[in-house]
């Protein structure tokens, strides 16, 4: 595997490419609103996530930044990593707190047995940060899809300077 396809790997055309272009931009931005939050409000984040606050800035902007890049395809394989390591972290920080992998449905809890830190809400789990995990790995080995500066500009000029 060389470089190019490392970084801009060639993109399906059709359907799976309109898909893996949707997964790409919802991808993109949920993590653009996942991360900002926590970046401006990093000392409760981290006071609450009992982490250093350097890791949590970490964390946070590489799924603002990250983000960011999804949404433009800008370098798609290295910005899913960046976001899959903060999400594999989210991962195993819930399953050594005990959660489960799927959550009782809020809706067939009894009244009044479950109140979260903001109410009654949904139970904790870790199954959409495993999902978010998922969504990463498909973009880290499928890239940005057909309509991404990857396959635009950046696979392109690779080649050109690689020969």
């Amino acid at each position: 595997m060389d470089l190019v396809s490392l970084i801009a790997p060639s993109s399906p055309e059709g359907l799976a490419g309109a898909g893996l272009l949707v997964l790409r931009l919802f991808t993109g931005l949920v993590f653009i609103r996942h991360g900002w939050p926590k970046l401006v409000n990093l000392k409760t984040w981290s006071t609450a996530m009992q982490t250093p606050a350097w890791l949590c800035f970490l964390s946070a902007f590489s799924m603002w930044a990250g983000g960011i890049a999804l949404m433009f395809g800008f370098l798609t394989p290295l910005a899913a990593v960046a976001i899959a390591v903060s999400m594999v972290y989210a991962v195993v920080l819930e399953i050594t707190s005990g959660f489960p992998f799927i959550a009782p449905d809020p809706y067939l809890i009894p009244e009044g047995d479950y109140a979260g830190p903001m109410g009654v809400g949904e139970p904790p789990s870790w199954e959409k940060a495993a999902m978010y995990v998922v969504m990463c790995l498909v973009l880290i080995t499928a890239g940005g899809g057909p309509i991404s500066i990857d396959l635009m500009l950046i696979a392109p000029r690779l080649q050109s300077w690689l020969g």
